[in-house]
């Protein structure tokens, strides 16, 4: 088995290390119900081929790691934000460029928050601010109401798509196919969308985890309350903000209005990228990524190399 698991308080987490061992530390943290296998291999080599040591790993009730009802052992988006820095404990890792996906937007926004001094740099991708009731938009989108605010909710249809659950008793070509479909439908209407490229992303995070049934438990996590949105205005981590502009969970203006509450934001719309990152969209991505990374080394670079 390749990766390695480490202790996390109660849970065990499964980590991934890829990259040079002296490089400076890049932090990927996945999205809702997300293994370390959201992040296609063909992403994280051109971060790795650069120099950097990067790190992806599985969230509690995800791939690899701890697996529990979630009724009996509840958490929230702050339990997860720990994990991350245990992560970077087991490695050995004092500070790290972190960028985080979706929900892992979110994680990076309370790393920054109560955990500071571990964070080089943050990148939040395809995500909204701690003030926004993701929640409640959701649901408002589910029963076709109009948001509260001036942000819109995510996309009714894409709602209703993502609400095609598992089906116990499903063969593996079933639950792949359900799968590509959530994916063909996050990853919009612009960019060219290849279905094998995301059936052989799913193959290999079911091959990971040994099931087919998915995790359903971050539906249920414990949000941050909005009110810490306010709390963003201090935060002085360098912070780079991903909008895509077919995002159709966190559509625009919400990377704007983030990029708002963060001091000194800098703030990227990718063209035609919904919520999901095809291989078209890699080199693009990737490129903003490592220019923001590489203002704001861990380690002092020597100018002569």
């Amino acid at each position: 088995m390749r990766g390695k698991l480490i202790r996390a308080g109660e849970v065990t987490l499964w980590l991934e290390e890829i990259g040079p061992p002296g490089g400076d530390v890049v932090l990927l943290v996945a999205g809702a119900n997300g293994s370390a296998f959201m992040w296609p291999d063909g992403f994280v080599a051109l971060l790795a081929d650069k120099g950097y040591r990067v790190i992806r790993y599985d969230h509690r009730d995800t791939g690899r790691s701890t697996r529990r009802p979630f009724d009996e052992h509840p958490y929230g988006i702050e339990d997860l934000a720990r994990d991350a820095v245990a992560i970077l404990d087991a490695c050995s890792v004092g500070r790290a460029h972190v960028v985080g996906l979706s929900m892992g937007g979110t994680i990076g926004q309370v790393l920054a928050l109560d955990h500071l001094e571990r964070l080089s740099s943050l990148t939040l991708m395809l995500t909204t601010g701690l003030d926004v009731d993701f929640a409640g938009n959701y649901l408002r989108a589910m029963r076709g109401e109009p948001p509260v605010g001036s942000l819109p909710t995510p996309r009714p249809d894409v709602v209703a798509e993502l609400g095609r659950m598992f089906t116990p008793g499903a063969t593996l070509e079933d639950e792949l196919q359900r799968r590509v479909e959530q994916w063909r439908v996050l990853a919009g209407d612009v960019l060219p969308f290849d279905p094998d490229e995301f059936r052989r992303i799913e193959a290999a995070a079911i091959e990971h985890t040994g099931s087919l049934v998915p995790s359903t438990a971050h539906a249920r996590i414990r949000p941050v309350p909005t009110k810490r949105g306010e709390e963003l205005r201090r935060v002085r981590t360098p912070a780079l903000v991903i909008q895509g502009r077919e995002d159709p969970l966190n559509p625009p203006p919400h990377g704007r209005h983030l990029a708002n509450l963060i001091p000194g934001a800098t703030l990227v719309e990718i063209p035609g990228l919904g919520h999901a990152l095809p291989s078209v969209a890699h080199e693009r991505i990737a490129k903003v990524i490592l220019g923001h990374m590489r203002q704001h080394p861990t380690r002092v670079i020597d100018p002569e190399n």
